[in-house]
């Protein structure tokens, strides 16, 4: 595998490059360091397609064995990507040793210091534990980009194309659920059936749904993993199935949950995967703003083997998903009110603030273009 590095970075590793030669692009990238978070970052884009890894925060050692994290940075977004362990050794294998090189042309150059600019916009997804940033690898990835002919590409999807060439086969390995969401709403229903990996974590289920609703992600949420116990008194409970269920685990968004514990154990949902809990859980539930108190009842409806994609699918739905902040199912029925009268005098206002809150019908095409970038 040929790197082809910048000035800059040939001065952090302390090496002579190597003489420059012609190779398949797809073993070929250029590699650039910058500065993020104080973080000595390196960003590596491939010479057929854009697409990008990216290693944080690199220490002088770290440079000294560079050409080992680097290919090992390349592996870890595969896998992110849901692309399969036998075609990643595949590539892995077929680039042989690096070598280190200078940069190609000034075209290649500006397209790496794109990738680069890019890095800079999502400080949310750095692991500041971790040299290996596959998050931001892959949100990176699948950005537009302009190919310089007047059309536009996304680079994810150029390597997917590019490794299925020369794998001979399909990429993807991966099982997937099929997931009922439904908001939990006296009058109204509102739902949405998604196939969903069982490689994608809590944390990405958590985006997936408030893509798929139309929420804002303004607020923190949980899970409950509901097994097959249930409480003493569930013969004689009505309602909602976690009344009933004794749920056995509560995946949290935010450290500080721990400050409040209860009776169900509790544990972040940052790297936690689908495939741990399902199919052996047939109920989630799913509760968003703890102010307006969204829940979500998630029905696991089967189970797909040899799922052949990397990305969620909205199958159907049903019903608008009310406005952030607008106080819960009591707020969203007198804001519903309202907007069925012209002559109340709020109406107005009320129509204009939830155009704000992007208040909008549900739209199926569009939740699936916006799930296939997640």
């Amino acid at each position: 595998m040929h790197i082809r590095c910048t000035k800059k970075l040939l001065d952090e590793l302390k090496v002579k490059p190597g003489l420059v030669e012609e190779v398949d692009p797809l073993f070929s990238w250029h590699a650039n360091n910058i500065v993020v978070n104080r973080k000595k970052v390196v960003v590596l884009t491939n010479d057929r397609n854009r697409y990008a890894v990216v290693l944080y925060g690199l220490k002088a050692t770290d440079f000294k064995k560079f050409n080992k994290i680097a290919m090992q940075g390349v592996r870890e977004t595969f896998q992110k990507e849901g692309i399969s362990d036998k075609v990643i050794d595949r590539y892995l294998l077929h680039t042989g040793e690096v070598s280190i090189t200078k940069t190609k042309d000034r075209t290649s150059v500006a397209r790496m210091n794109k990738a680069c600019d890019n890095a800079y916009f999502f400080d949310e997804l750095w692991d500041k534990d971790s040299i290996f940033q596959p998050t931001m690898g892959v949100r990176i990835s699948s950005l537009l980009v302009g190919d310089g002919k007047g059309s536009y590409l996304y680079p994810n999807e150029e390597m997917y194309k590019d490794l299925s060439l020369f794998a001979g086969q399909s990429i993807f390995e991966a099982n997937a659920a099929t997931l009922k969401v439904t908001l939990r709403l006296e009058n109204r229903q509102v739902w949405r059936r998604l196939v969903v990996p069982v490689n994608k974590t809590f944390d990405q289920l958590h985006q997936i749904i408030q893509t798929a609703f139309g929420w804002q992600d303004c607020h923190l949420h949980d899970f409950h993993v509901y097994g097959n116990e249930f409480n003493s008194e569930s013969n004689l409970t009505e309602g909602h199935p976690e009344k009933i269920q004794k749920p056995i685990i509560k995946l949290v968004c935010d450290p500080e949950a721990f400050s409040y514990p209860g009776e169900v154990d509790m544990k972040l949902e940052k790297g936690v995967m689908l495939s741990e809990y399902i199919p052996a859980c047939e109920m989630l539930t799913y509760n968003y703003d703890f102010g307006d108190d969204w829940k979500h009842d998630i029905e696991v409806e089967s189970y797909i083997e040899n799922y052949e994609s990397n990305y969620s699918v909205c199958l159907d739905g049903e019903g608008n998903t009310p406005p952030e902040d607008v106080g819960g199912e009591h707020g969203y029925e007198e804001f519903l009110k309202v907007l069925a009268d012209p002559n109340h005098p709020e109406h107005e206002h009320l129509t204009n603030w939830g155009r704000m809150q992007q208040y909008q019908d549900f739209a199926i095409d569009g939740v699936n273009r916006s799930l296939k970038g997640l």
